[in-house]
């Protein structure tokens, strides 16, 4: 993979997602701007990380970045405004939330939500950009926090587990529990459910 070529700014955000493909809970993201006097040393992609380096980066991020933020679309709007857009809404909330303003934004993926500074896409930029790789952790480990407390309340559907994606045990507990209000009913799978198809 061709290495990153940094556009000419002073401060830039990363910005990535977690969660479009779960039947369940929000779609999280996180914006982070890192400090360049005080570097964090391996950053990847969430994703490729084992879950306690990932929870360590969590912390040390959020300790030596300059700023960073998190946003979210809760269920209802995902239903409402459909998963693309539920999740261009809350990456402009997580760059809204930034205490400092960047003057230019890398988004993970291959579309960038309207925002009022400079933004571009970045294809795989999770594994490529520094400050969206920071973004994919701290996004990554606040939904899993989430699902780890979902899984108390309702222990029967394995949410810790398979964090709401679309498993085959998963969609087995659905059929056999039925759909609780912090499902996406606008998923297929929950739509079958619900008798909706």
């Amino acid at each position: 993979m061709e290495p990153f070529v940094y556009p000419v700014a002073n401060l830039i955000a990363g910005v990535d997602e977690v969660g479009r493909g779960p039947l369940v809970g929000a779609v999280v993201t996180a914006a982070v701007i890192l400090d360049p006097a005080n570097p964090i040393i391996g950053l990847a992609d969430s994703k490729k990380l084992s879950e306690k380096k990932r929870l360590a980066l969590f912390d040390e991020i959020k300790e030596k970045a300059l700023c960073w933020s998190l946003g979210r679309a809760e269920p209802e709007e995902i239903d409402r405004l459909n998963i693309l857009h539920a999740t261009m809404l809350a990456m402009q909330r997580a760059v809204n939330g930034l205490s400092i303003q960047p003057d230019f934004v890398l988004i993970d993926g291959n579309r960038c939500p309207t925002l009022p500074m400079k933004s571009l896409a970045v294809v795989k930029g999770d594994d490529r950009v520094a400050e969206i790789s920071a973004a994919s952790i701290l996004a990554k480990v606040s939904r899993d926090r989430e699902m780890a407390e979902l899984d108390l309340l309702f222990p029967q559907y394995g949410f810790a587990q398979h964090k709401g994606y679309p498993t085959a045990f998963h969609l087995a507990k659905l059929a056999e529990f039925g759909v609780i209000e912090h499902y996406r009913k606008s998923f297929a799978p929950v739509r079958r459910e619900l008798g909706l198809e």
